[in-house]
């Protein structure tokens, strides 16, 4: 290998070059990372090869000259060079030297990951629609390799992998464990590349406590809460239900689900069980993969406080998933701390991805403790291949997996209408056989639930403004932002609005006022979209729900008498709004709640009866794999050629979208520290420290709103692809983002 060759160059100043990065160094370096991802799985001769050539491509005399014209490091123009416009490209030839070295068969495996390190997994052919990115295309371009320094050719060849680890199972098992590999690569070429292009944020990134550093600070703050805890009944069901967590946690890996009902204590007995479960299987992190960022925020919240500020990385925006820039894509999370706490967006998207900034961290979640929480709120047009995915990282992977809800989803492996629902296995409930769990519920039984009449009532908001107000202290949760904001603007001055056109560090400055003055019993109402129904400590002897899923229902009844201090039972009134639910899933999971209410000859809000619901609602659905994405991915499918191992991870990637990227744009508002951290961002860029900070500061809208928050001057680009709110005129303390009202939901849009 020439000695001289160079993988990256960095100016110090205007002037100065910095020593370059050689590309033996790079590789070796990116190799060993790579190596050590892969171990996780089983898999490290795989990583090894893939960051040996991942890279092979820049050991060609022509892109040598490329980088040092490029870059105007050591410049000089040859006859060779004169002319020459545009990248010149260098990933496909790694790509290329491992087919050429080892075959189709682990050739091809390892083509996908090192042709997509730089512009993201490719599909094989341009078949459906990929182009000039598939792999067939660009292995067509490289004529032959004889231009590649053979130093780095031989390096690669005699670091020749065996066998994969296991024997693949038809469906998406082959292309996870080529994603996860990827991850491995982009991870290592992004931390080695940091290392050389950013060394103080390289310098920066944590030294966190272990496991069981973490359990041991659990403890001493679950023995001093119980200390200084009221001695209610509910906090004594509490304890048992924790206890029950911690001792469940000595079983094998594999599934648990954990049915405990609203109000009963689930975040920190779930951390209990996953803390103790960590430990015992020697696993490296915990993951709680939440559905809306109110809870995201609460939670990690709550982790801090027990296990320590620096502990816990709280990933929910996509302003990191950015690539125009180097430093963005430097900057981007790669959930290498014990405690991540995430959305189901990212999570779930992330499985599916493409691009290499929101891959890079898929291999940190195997050996782990995912904690799946809210598990009801699981996109239903994409179930099935979420589900196969969820059960291939407990049986590859070394992930123990956790559904925690107090309305448990029909997740478990079963025959509907006499076919077979592939669905999860072998799921071991934490509080027990059906008996048991009943028996918790009736124990934490804290209100009665009133429905409407006769499902032909309408209540106006006029009607449901009326009401309200007669109570000093009630809670009404709506189903969109609209609506929300016709009913606040009806209600007394003083009443309180949530909803996500609120960043997410005002709303915990609105939650935490409310739970204030709720506790000094002073007058508080609130109106609030679905985001405060899962997860959020509020506790009113009232609360109204606009029809909804059953499952919603449940939850917003949740807020009520949470702490059971009502001499007698908390009220929650059902109503049905002159507004329907969104059109798709929402208004068929009202549908489906409105059929079972009107027919039920028990308490529709027993834990019994939503097995029920959740089965009628899945058959409703359109289709649990809406877009094709096993298809896509499985490469036995005969739509993908399987003679070429063909898959299409691009295509898959653009299909499954939970939120249509193409709609949504995120703006960084100036709430409160914000605009301190907006102007260091101007200032200095998008280091990764900071845009973790900008999180709690951003608003998800359509790019329609976008669009015109643009044209009227209210928002400007600081960065490239990052907007923020230009001044304070466009954003109210009371309820947000000020954008003019459309027929659009940005509740969807809790990223």
């Amino acid at each position: 290998m020439s000695t001289k060759f160079i993988a990256h160059v960095r100016k110090i100043d205007d002037d100065n070059w910095d020593t370059p990065q050689l590309l033996f160094d790079h590789l070796e370096g990116t190799a060993r990372l790579a190596e050590a991802n892969a171990m996780k799985f089983h898999s490290r001769e795989w990583g090894k090869v893939a960051g040996l050539a991942h890279d092979a491509g820049k050991g060609r005399l022509e892109w040598q000259k490329y980088i040092r014209e490029k870059s105007g490091f050591g410049f000089h123009v040859d006859a060779h060079m004169e002319g020459k416009a545009g990248k010149i490209p260098h990933a496909i030839h790694g790509a290329k030297l491992v087919e050429f070295l080892f075959g189709k068969g682990i050739g091809r495996i390892l083509a996908y990951p090192i042709a997509g390190h730089h512009a993201g997994l490719p599909d094989w052919s341009s078949a459906e629609g990929a182009g000039r990115s598939s792999l067939k295309y660009q292995e067509s371009q490289v004529e032959n390799l004889d231009d590649v320094d053979k130093g780095i050719v031989e390096k690669v060849r005699a670091a020749k992998p065996g066998s994969p680890p296991w024997k693949f199972s038809k469906g998406l098992d082959i292309s996870l464990w080529i994603r996860m590999l990827y991850s491995c690569l982009v991870d290592a070429d992004f931390l080695d590349t940091e290392s050389y292009m950013n060394p103080e944020s390289s310098a920066n990134r944590s030294d966190y406590c272990n496991m069981p550093e973490l359990l041991d600070r659990f403890k001493k703050f679950a023995q001093k809460m119980d200390n200084d805890s009221d001695k209610t009944r509910v906090n004594e069901i509490r304890r048992e239900i924790r206890a029950k967590c911690i001792r469940l946690a000595s079983e094998d890996q594999g599934i648990f689900s954990l049915t405990v009902p609203t109000g009963g204590g689930k975040t920190l007995s779930s951390l209990a069980f996953a803390l103790e479960h960590a430990v015992k299987h020697g696993l490296d992190r915990v993951i709680y993969v939440i559905p809306y960022t109110s809870i995201i925020e609460q939670n990690a919240d709550v982790f801090r406080v027990v296990l320590g500020e620096d502990e816990v990385v709280e990933h929910h925006s996509s302003l990191d998933e950015d690539e125009t820039t180097s430093r963005a894509r430097l900057a981007s999370e790669n959930w290498d701390a014990p405690v991540i706490v995430t959305t189901s967006v990212q999570f779930f998207e992330s499985l599916f991805a493409a691009k290499s900034s929101r891959c890079r961290k898929l291999h940190n979640i195997a050996r782990s403790v995912v904690v799946l929480d809210e598990a009801q709120l699981v996109p239903v047009e994409y179930l099935d291949p979420i589900l196969e995915t969820l059960q291939l990282l407990v049986d590859r992977y070394q992930v123990s997996l956790v559904i925690s809800t107090a309305t448990q989803p029909a997740f478990k492996e079963r025959l509907v209408d006499g076919k077979r629902f592939e669905g999860l296995r072998n799921i071991t409930e934490i509080m027990g056989d059906d008996r048991e769990v009943q028996s918790l519920y009736e124990s934490l039984k804290r209100y009665e639930v009133e429905f409407p009449p006769d499902f032909t009532t309408i209540s106006s908001w006029q009607d449901i403004a009326t009401e309200l107000s007669q109570y000093e202290q009630v809670l009404c949760v709506v189903s969109d932002r609209k609506s929300c904001r016709e009913l606040h603007s009806l209600m007394p001055e003083g009443t309180y609005h949530l909803s996500a056109l609120m960043c997410g560090q005002h709303r915990s400055a609105v939650i935490s006022e409310i739970k204030q003055e709720l506790k000094q019993n002073h007058t508080v109402r609130v109106i609030s979209t679905q985001l405060v129904e899962a997860g959020v400590d509020l506790d009113f002897p009232v609360v109204y729900r606009a029809l909804a899923g059953l499952d919603s229902i449940s939850q917003a009844a949740g807020r009520c008498n949470r702490e059971g201090k009502l001499e007698g039972l908390g009220k929650v009134v059902v109503f049905n709004p002159r507004k329907q639910a969104p059109p798709g899933l929402l208004r068929k999971a009202a549908d489906t709640a409105r059929t079972i209410i009107a027919t039920a000859v028990q308490d529709p809000l027993q834990c019994g009866v939503f097995e029920k619901y959740f089965n009628e609602l899945y058959w409703k659905a359109n289709s649990l794999d809406a877009e094709g994405i096993k298809c896509l991915l499985d490469p036995n499918d005969p739509q993908n050629d399987p003679k070429e191992c063909g898959m299409s991870f691009r295509t898959a990637a653009e299909r499954f979208q939970i939120i249509d990227e193409s709609q949504v744009r995120t703006i960084l508002v100036r709430f409160g520290k914000g605009e301190r951290l907006i102007d260091l961002l101007k200032s200095t860029g998008p280091d990764r420290w900071l845009m973790r900070k900008l999180q709690r500061y951003t608003v998800n809208v359509y790019s329609y709103d976008f669009t015109k928050l643009l044209q009227r001057g209210a928002i400007e680009e600081v960065y490239p692809g990052i907007f923020v709110l230009s001044t304070n005129l466009d954003y109210s303390d009371t309820i947000g983002l000020l954008v003019e009202e459309t027929s659009y939901d940005p509740e969807k849009f809790i990223l």
